[in-house]
């Protein structure tokens, strides 16, 4: 049965006019990588993690990676039923409904504008320190701190990452294949500088690596746990889109969720090394490069580069700025296509369905995504002085929002053949049910807690902490502007444009 059949026989799913098979297992993985952004992710949840859980950082990380992976597995098998480029959007709806459905597809895409944001403060961040570094002046470094000419700088590269974006998944995929190598091979520099340095005694404060380490149950508190697993969740964030490239994939039934399930393992293993190598290296001290000092967290490798890599500090400010491009362009794909397929489906007006007919991409969508994310940095750059620090652990929330939301939609919509053999027990129901709970609970438990000012960096407005305001914030604005849209379109939540439906149990299969 092939791909188009697949998608129009009993699921009303249809095309949107993508470019098909332009991206293969190799590009999807390279993508997911570059949508990730192991240097720039790094860089600014080391230190946030750290104020959380201390030396357990590993043991998060691990934890962290468990449910990603338990709902990359959900995800697989959503996928091989119904590839459609809506993916949290589309499988929510026909597993929950409409109102769920567009709530999830909210959720990611507000997710992927609060992360734009964030990719572009840190290119912003690390394009002035290079050039200071380049031209050795300090004070073109500290042009990063004029609010003004950030804000503006924001913008330049916003409009570059959406041109390359706009012109499709070729230009995409060939930009990646560059910069994902490059902050791959600096980062492995910096590993082995770091071990170096441990082996020589010139280490800033050593630490000697020790089981306990990997040991979630040595985090102080569960609060302190939870959010440590939020900011953790944050760093895996962005697998997710191979699979919103379906639509444009070769074998676009298996090969997106080989893809996922690639490239979070990939990742665990690289955040492992750098995040032992760091701990090791500087310790969680509160002082100099310690990871534990408050006035370098939001970005460690700032911080640790000189130190740790000499002269070739240059490199590192160079790979995260080229990890905060790549991912700033290649995280443009997951939004600008769920935008896509609720435009198509009428759950937004239907210009969001256009695409453009030379590079066959969603065009208005891809816009409209960048227009939000820069609009949304500007605001946040002038309300909070820990912009970054703020808004990681806010998008860890919303990403436990909707990653849960489709986990347990995986759960729900195959119930009634999650029974029917061992594999479906395990992939159908199991892994996402599990992996949906642990979401659920850490959202809860977040957002709970964020309500303090005290939670994040501290910033909060009339009392309550900016983390919760941006996080269930966001969320709120999504439900209100759900009901603006049912009132003036309402034929997707009269289930006219697509239904909520179960499959068939096929025993033959």
């Amino acid at each position: 049965m092939s791909d188009a059949t697949h998608v129009s026989e009993g699921h009303e799913l249809s095309r949107k006019g993508l470019s098909e098979n332009s991206i293969g297992l190799i590009g999807a993985v390279a993508i997911g990588l570059s949508c990730i952004a192991p240097a720039y992710t790094l860089t600014g949840a080391l230190g946030p993690t750290v104020r959380e859980v201390g030396v357990q950082l590993p043991a998060i990380f691990i934890v962290g990676f468990i449910p990603m992976l338990l709902v990359a597995l959900g995800y697989r098998e959503l996928n091989n039923a119904m590839p459609d480029s809506g993916t949290t959007f589309t499988w929510a709806t026909k597993a929950f409904g409409p109102y769920v459905g567009w709530m999830g597809g909210w959720g990611l895409v507000a997710a992927t504008v609060i992360v734009l944001s964030n990719l572009a403060g840190v290119a912003v961040d690390f394009f002035y320190l290079m050039l200071g570094q380049l031209f050795q002046n300090p004070a073109l470094a500290d042009l990063t701190n004029n609010k003004p000419l950030n804000v503006f700088t924001c913008l330049v590269f916003m409009v570059i990452a959406a041109w390359i974006s706009y012109r499709g998944m070729q230009t995409t995929k060939k930009v990646q294949y560059v910069l994902v190598g490059f902050q791959l091979v600096v980062l492995a520099w910096f590993v082995i500088a770091a071990v170096l340095h441990i082996g020589n005694g010139t280490a800033f404060d050593h630490t000697p690596v020790s089981l306990e380490w990997f040991n979630p149950f040595a985090v102080s508190s569960f609060t302190a746990f939870a959010a440590g697993i939020s900011l953790s969740i944050f760093i895996f964030w962005g697998w997710d889109v191979t699979l919103t490239m379906n639509e444009e994939t070769k074998g676009s039934k298996t090969t997106p969720g080989r893809a996922a399930t690639l490239t979070v393992i990939i990742i665990l293993a690289v955040y492992l090394l750098v995040a032992v190598a760091a701990i090791s290296f500087a310790g969680v001290g509160e002082t100099g490069v310690g990871l534990g000092n408050e006035e370098t967290q939001d970005n460690v490798f700032a911080a640790l580069a000189g130190p740790v890599m000499g002269p070739f500090a240059l490199l590192m400010s160079f790979a995260v700025l080229s990890s905060s491009a790549a991912s700033l362009q290649s995280t443009f794909v997951g939004p600008a296509r769920t935008l896509l397929a609720m435009g198509h489906y009428k759950a937004l007006p239907t210009r969001y369905a256009s695409i453009n007919p030379r590079f066959r991409s969603p065009g208005f969508a891809t816009v409209m995504a960048g227009v939000a994310a820069w609009l949304f940095y500007a605001v946040m750059r002038f309300v909070s002085d820990s912009v970054l620090s703020d808004t990681i652990t806010a998008l860890g929330m919303m990403v436990c929002f909707y990653y849960g939301i489709t986990a347990l939609a995986c759960v729900w919509y195959f119930r009634r053949e999650a029974f029917s053999g061992a594999r479906n027990i395990v992939l159908k129901f199991l892994a996402p049910l599990l992996g949906g709970i642990m979401l659920v609970v850490t959202f809860i438990t977040t957002s709970v807690d964020s309500i303090d000012p005290a939670f994040g960096s501290g910033s909060e407005i009339g009392g309550i902490g900016l983390v919760f305001l941006i996080g269930v914030g966001v969320i709120g604005l999504g439900v209100v502007l759900m009901l603006v849209q049912r009132a003036r379109h309402p034929e997707f939540f009269q289930g006219e444009t697509l239904r909520r439906s179960t499959p068939v149990l096929n025993l033959d299969e």
